[in-house]
């Protein structure tokens, strides 16, 4: 069959939920060829196929997307003029025009993720700010669209090569995880007293000592303040 092309922009939440590594993964499955990326409207699709193929892959992306993902609208159209692609790739965001796109809330901890943080054996063990495409902080990191982690409160933390690898890695939970970090590149936790000085010792069992005792807490998180005390 003639191969055509086609133009997909889909709106809703598909920020910051595994959208794109979704769409690569069922890219290849159909065989199609293009790119996706992030916009300031939500996501945009090109790829080139049949027509069976593309029609299928549209419905997959209603039928299949993500969990945390919630479909607005998507709007397609199609065009004889091939480009050539051989692969599927994600490609770098667009960022023009008017900001219209939703942003995914912050999500509790995955099941996937609570086992590795208790998990002696594992590179992120106890480690407070583990996050993958299913969890984690989105909204209160987020200073702009699209949704890239330049574009986030993460811009200062450089992934260590272990963190870069997962990222790239199409197979991985954490494939374009904007927040992926660890213990050697990631956020570390620290305890400040009034003035500003770090006060020693682990920053957890020390601050529930002072919550014991009477004290507040400003607990400072990638994306704002929780205020804690004892009532």
């Amino acid at each position: 069959m003639n191969k055509i092309r086609a133009n997909i922009k889909v709106n809703g939440i598909v920020q910051g939920v595994g959208f794109r590594p979704f769409i690569h993964k069922i890219a290849e499955e159909d065989r199609l060829c293009g790119w996706i990326r992030n916009t300031n409207t939500g996501a945009e699709i090109e790829i080139e196929g049949n027509r069976e193929q593309i029609d299928s892959f549209i419905s997959r992306i209603s039928s299949d997307h993500p969990q945390l993902a919630e479909i607005g609208s998507i709007g397609f159209a199609y065009s004889d003029e091939l480009t050539g692609y051989t692969s599927f790739d994600i490609i770098e965001s667009e960022s023009s025009g008017n900001m219209d796109t939703l942003i995914s809330p912050d999500i509790g901890i995955c099941s996937e993720c609570r086992t590795e943080l208790f998990n002696p054996d594992d590179r992120r063990y106890r480690y407070p700010f583990i996050n993958c495409t299913n969890c984690g902080p989105r909204f209160t990191i987020i200073k702009t669209v699209p949704y890239d982690r330049k574009n986030t409160t993460m811009s200062d933390f450089k992934m260590c090569p272990d963190c870069e690898a997962e990222y790239h890695d199409i197979n991985n939970r954490r494939y374009h995880a904007q927040p992926d970090c660890c213990p050697v590149c990631g956020p570390k936790l620290t305890l400040l007293d009034g003035n500003g000085t770090e006060i020693q010792g682990d920053p957890i069992e020390r601050a529930a000592e002072l919550l014991k005792n009477g004290m507040i807490i400003a607990v400072k998180g990638l994306g704002g303040f929780h205020l804690a005390c004892r009532p």
